[in-house]
């Protein structure tokens, strides 16, 4: 009898140890190490930002092009803004190739509300094999896509893929929108 107790304590300690160990490539966090630093005030001056931030399921795009943001919704609609209009970016990083904003229309585990969320606008998993950065497009009901790797991202579902080869998830940064103002960093 006190070799099958001594058995299954050895069976239960080594089944623990190969629960609570993981393979590092095996773990993403959360939030991205990739600089990030952008604060919008007047959001509702901006129609793809302020849709995006306060409707769900509905996500734009943020870039930098020579002294002027461009504001793409789903639809290839830009909303160019010049960058003297938009205070508080003495620091500016935008990721590796811009962002990705919107309120999922999936609240987060553990959560009963959706919260704005900010996806870095380069495909992970190009970046990650090549170090090139490879934009993604915006696709309806809450999708970005990479034309060069074929995946698809589920932006309502933090990013994770939906269609194509398996990799990791969509590079993540923090955002905060109270009042009219949005604040993206990490």
């Amino acid at each position: 009898m006190k070799g099958k107790r001594n058995f299954f304590i050895g069976l239960v300690c080594a089944v623990l140890l190969a629960a609570f160990s993981s393979c590092k490539e095996d773990v993403q966090n959360t939030y991205s190490d990739y600089r990030a630093y952008f604060v919008c005030q007047n959001v509702n001056t901006v129609p793809p930002l302020n849709a995006a931030l306060n409707s769900l399921g509905v996500f734009c795009t943020v870039r930098y092009d020579r002294s002027r943001f461009l504001f793409t919704d789903e639809t290839g609609h830009s909303t160019p803004v010049n960058a003297t209009a938009i205070a508080g970016n003495s620091s500016l990083q935008m990721g590796i190739a811009g962002f990705i904003v919107g309120l999922p229309n999936i609240p987060e585990l553990g959560s009963s509300i959706s919260v704005p969320v900010c996806y870095d606008l380069a495909c992970p998993n190009c970046y990650s094999a090549y170090n090139i950065s490879k934009s993604l497009q915006l696709k309806e009901g809450g999708y970005a896509a990479c034309a060069s790797c074929g995946r698809t991202y589920s932006l309502n579902n933090q990013g994770q893929i939906s269609a194509g080869e398996g990799g990791i998830s969509l590079f993540r940064y923090r955002v905060s929108y109270s009042g009219n103002t949005m604040v993206v960093n990490n």
